[in-house]
């Protein structure tokens, strides 16, 4: 026999339990910044709440105030830990001011990153944290045009804040030609570099960091030492590979990212070949892999944790009406660690 269905306890029961108006109670539960609710008020409505096992209706409030209070997260590839220790940071934030938060995993494949664009839309989300490597202003605008609050990691094929929207992102160019700066020093002057997949925005800021580190040393451009790769393990054994049949071959490595250089590591060992005595060999992102790895890789860190809180507190400072000014471009420091690998 089927169990009576309760009734399932209303913002009104939770009212009258704590002996307060329906008012407070939103008040309370909604954590509106511009109401002053006391102390001992706050504490009866939540203990009525638990009490009763309240769960409010989020459907009626977004009705009722036009919004989702949800934001999306897009990125290229959950499987890089760089990403979901980015999108921790973004939920952090998200959860202290009461959104949900829906990531979609894009593969870093144009098809897909317009499919996230497309559902972001459909869903009439409030806000994305978006990590694109092939959409153009063109197909970003839209959201923008449907009311959705953008802020866009990295540094795309188009300048967002000319476009008019929050950017956050490290300076990828210093970045590279920092690290690249630390080889030539230590005696490196043939150096190769595994740049990941061509046409992608972080490639690209990484071999301008590079060259540009290279040129400064009046040490010419080899074209043949920069290596296309999946940016992934794999992608950094193949390219690894490919640069053990120079001759001569590099005397170090930078790849573009940390799974590419760990990658190198692989072949690199299967070589018979000391790192850093033989070929030094260096990274990007600092993911907590690199420091576990043998020898641990020297590496730039992103601090992705930090790029998503900044991104998240973006996008909650807009829909707050707590920013209403010009589009903002927030640069955050990055680090060259120096670990065994170099």
């Amino acid at each position: 026999m089927q169990a009576a269905r309760t009734r399932r306890p209303t913002q009104a029961d939770v009212a009258r339990i704590a002996n307060v108006s329906q008012a407070v109670v939103s008040y309370v539960l909604n954590g509106e910044p511009s109401r002053s609710v006391a102390t001992e008020t706050r504490r009866r409505v939540l203990a009525a709440v638990e009490e009763l096992g309240y769960v409010p209706d989020r459907t009626a409030r977004n009705l009722r105030q036009r919004r989702t209070f949800t934001i999306a997260g897009v990125i290229p590839d959950i499987t890089n830990p760089f990403y979901p220790a980015f999108e921790r940071g973004v939920q952090d934030v998200a959860d202290s001011h009461g959104y949900d938060l829906v990531t979609y995993n894009t593969d870093g494949m144009r098809e897909k990153e317009l499919r996230a664009v497309r559902s972001v839309r459909e869903g009439r989300l409030d806000g994305v944290v978006l990590t694109t490597f092939h959409l153009g202003l063109d197909e970003v605008l839209p959201l923008v045009q449907d009311g959705v609050t953008v802020v866009v990691n990295g540094e795309p094929g188009f300048d967002p804040v000319v476009a008019g929207l929050d950017q956050v992102r490290i300076d990828n160019v210093a970045a590279a030609e920092s690290i690249v700066n630390f080889l030539l020093d230590r005696g490196h002057t043939r150096i190769g570099m595994i740049a990941g997949v061509e046409g992608t925005h972080p490639r690209e800021g990484r071999v301008q960091g590079y060259t540009r580190a290279l040129a400064n040393h009046h040490i010419p451009i080899d074209p043949i030492m920069v290596r296309s790769a999946e940016f992934s393990v794999a992608g950094g054994y193949a390219a690894a590979d490919d640069l053990l049949r120079l001759s001569p071959r590099p005397t170090a490595v930078f790849a573009a990212n940390d799974l590419m250089a760990m990658g190198a590591l692989m072949r690199l060992r299967e070589a018979n070949l000391r790192v850093p005595q033989d070929i030094a060999v260096a990274g990007f992102d600092d993911i907590p892999a690199a420091c576990l790895v043998h020898p641990a890789l020297t590496t730039v860190a992103q601090h992705p944790e930090q790029l998503g809180r900044r991104a998240a507190e973006m996008i909650v400072e807009r829909l707050g009406g707590a920013h209403r000014a010009d589009a903002r471009c927030d640069v955050l420091q990055y680090d060259l660690i120096v670990r065994e690998s170099t």
